[in-house]
Formats: C-alpha cells, sequence, structure tokens
C-alpha cells in the first residue's frame, strides 16, 4: 500500500470510529450512570467523563478510548449484511467488557497512567477499582440477557467464555513474570498475547456477524480474523511499551522493561540464541533503571526482537484477511473491517 493510499485509510478508520462513539456512548453513559454512586464515580472518572471530585469533565466528551471493539463489532455486522444499529448494544457490552479488564490490569500491572492522567486504583484505591471493574462485566451481561434480539443468548455465550479466555491470558502474563528470562517459550508468549488481545477482538467480530443472522461458519470466520488481527494489534502495542513516545501513549518510555515484562518482542529476543539475547537476559534479572531501559531496548533491537515483531505483525494481518474472506468473499463488502484492521497495526500509540 502507497503511503497516499495508507493515509486515506487512517482517515477513514478515524472517522468511522467517530461514528461509532456517536453511536455507542449514550448508551455506554447510560449502563455507566446505572452503577451505584460510589462505583460509578469511579467508572466516569476512569472513562474521562468526570474528575476525581465527580465534577464533569470539560466538554463532557472525556477520553474514553479509541472505541475500537466496539467498531469491529458495528462493522462486522455491515460486512455480512446487517443493519448496525441493533448491534449499538452488544457493541456496548463488548467496551464494558473491555474497560473491566483495563481497570484490573492497572491493578495488576501497578500502572500510574492511563490516556494522559492518573488510573483509577491510584485515585480510588486498588478495591474501588477493582470491585468497579467486576461491576462493569456485569453491566456487560446484563445488556446482552435484557436485549430482546434473537442473537443476544448467543453472543453472551460468546462473551462470556472470550472473558474466562482472556483472563486466562492475564494469569499467564502474570505467572511469566516470575519465571527465568529463558524459561518463557515464543510458542507460549504467542497464545498468551492471543487469548488476552486477541480473543476479545475476535469476539467483538463474532458478536457483530451474530447480530447480522450470520451462521456459526461465517461467525467462527470473523473471529478467527478478529483473533489475528488482535495479535497484530498486540504485537504493535508491544513495540510501543518499548519504544513509543511518552508523549503520545501517555505512559513512561519503556514502561514494559521497567517491569521487565516478557512481551512479544522481548520473548522472540530472547529466544534467539545471540549474545544480545544474553544481555538481555541478564538485564532482566535485575531492576532496570532509566540507563537500563535503554540498554534492554538496544539489546531487543540487536537480537532482532522488533524486526521479528514487525514481519509477524504483517503476516497475522495476512492470515486475518484469508479469514475474514470465508465469510465475505467479496472483500470489497468489509472495507470497514479492514479499515480498522489496518488502523490498528500502523498506529504508533
Amino acid at each position: 500500500m502507497t503511503s497516499s493510499g495508507a493515509a486515506t485509510e487512517g482517515h477513514e478508520a478515524v472517522a468511522l470510529l467517530e461514528r461509532t462513539r456517536t453511536a455507542v456512548d449514550p448508551e455506554l453513559r447510560s449502563a455507566v450512570e446505572s452503577l451505584p454512586a460510589a462505583m460509578r464515580g469511579v467508572a466516569l472518572y476512569h472513562f474521562g467523563w468526570a474528575g476525581a471530585d465527580g465534577i464533569p469533565a470539560q466538554g463532557g466528551s472525556g477520553r474514553t478510548g479509541k472505541a475500537i471493539r466496539p467498531a469491529l463489532v458495528l462493522a462486522a455486522a455491515r460486512s455480512l449484511g446487517g443493519d448496525p444499529r441493533p448491534a449499538v448494544r452488544a457493541a456496548v457490552a463488548v467496551e464494558l467488557a473491555h474497560n473491566f479488564t483495563l481497570l484490573h490490569d492497572d491493578v495488576i500491572d501497578e500502572d500510574p497512567v492511563r490516556r494522559h492522567r492518573a488510573t483509577a486504583w491510584t485515585v480510588f484505591g486498588a478495591p474501588d477499582a477493582i470491585v468497579t471493574g467486576d461491576a462493569m462485566l456485569a453491566l456487560a451481561l446484563r445488556l446482552l440477557a435484557e436485549d430482546p434480539h434473537p442473537a443476544s443468548a448467543a453472543a453472551s455465550v460468546r462473551l462470556t467464555s472470550c472473558v474466562i479466555e482472556l483472563c486466562a491470558g492475564q494469569q499467564a502474563d502474570c505467572a511469566f513474570e516470575s519465571r527465568d528470562p529463558h524459561e518463557v517459550s515464543l510458542d507460549e508468549c504467542v497464545a498468551m498475547a492471543t487469548a488476552k488481545t486477541g480473543a476479545l477482538l475476535g469476539a467483538s467480530c463474532a458478536l457483530g456477524a451474530l447480530y447480522a443472522g450470520a451462521g456459526p461458519e461465517e461467525a467462527e470466520a470473523v473471529d478467527a480474523f478478529g483473533r489475528e488481527a488482535g495479535l497484530a494489534f498486540q504485537l504493535i502495542d508491544d513495540l510501543i511499551g518499548i519504544w513509543g513516545d511518552p508523549d503520545r501513549t501517555g505512559k513512561p518510555a519503556g514502561a514494559d522493561l521497567a517491569a521487565h515484562k516478557k512481551s512479544l518482542p522481548v520473548v522472540a529476543a530472547l529466544a534467539s540464541g545471540t549474545p544480545a539475547a544474553e544481555e538481555l537476559a541478564e538485564l532482566y534479572r535485575s531492576p532496570l533503571d532509566a540507563e537500563g531501559v535503554r540498554r534492554a531496548a538496544d539489546a531487543v533491537e540487536r537480537a532482532g526482537g522488533r524486526d521479528w515483531a514487525q514481519q509477524e505483525a504483517a503476516e497475522r494481518m495476512s492470515r486475518a484477511v484469508q479469514q475474514l474472506s470465508r465469510a465475505v468473499p467479496d472483500l470489497a463488502a468489509a472495507g470497514d473491517l479492514l479499515s480498522l484492521a489496518e488502523f490498528v497495526t500502523r498506529r504508533t500509540r
């Protein structure tokens, strides 16, 4: 794709995300407003709709994220020939489930910043952040349970199964941290990332397909598309976690390295059998200051981790398109899905 083509596709994806926010935010806000007061305050802060004191954010729009997952729900419904409007509730459910994971992840990882401001747990305490995340997941499932759409029951089962899978991925990710750098295989790391990130993107696509009236084979095909695109997304996210610009990411440079995260580029580097891999393993066995983070990033690059992750992301996107063609033989009908996938794998933050 030419640079002008990529730019056009990027603009299309941004416009699609903005339309998704317009369609989804009112029902998302309504769901959050239904929470008991204390949890509602945490949730409104997390979404950027209010400050820690409960005062509404200026402009009221907040910092609710990019809406990639709800956009996938609506785009999948369109791609399978359905009307996306009845799928808005499913899109809201997916966004609530995603933010349940964010609240919990921030506590687990002890991240101080998200979306350029203090994380909810640092403001309200870990217990309140955790129970608010739990309530968000319950809200997601309630939305589907109350939805009269004929696909809602199947959608609820699929989302529930997905959440169990992504929790298993999170557990594996945490378990990796206590293992020696050379003990985590690349296959294990790929499986973890597929569960932790790919599963929810796949489920988002599958929910959209179900709401469009698609059959099981089509739903599985778009689920597989989302999973492959999700792994590409995670590969790029891991690269950003090492080399991203803090002014753009809202997080400190090299935060994943400082936390000794065994992300995909790191594990690929460790598995390279190079002198740089040994240097990286040794660095990972001790706390890393700013200079240590810089040296670790350099070692990952010299060991081939950065190149491998970029190439693997491209390969996973190729596989994603192959999977999508099983459900939508004429890929022109899936332009929105492809634009979103292209967008998330070309982003820099």
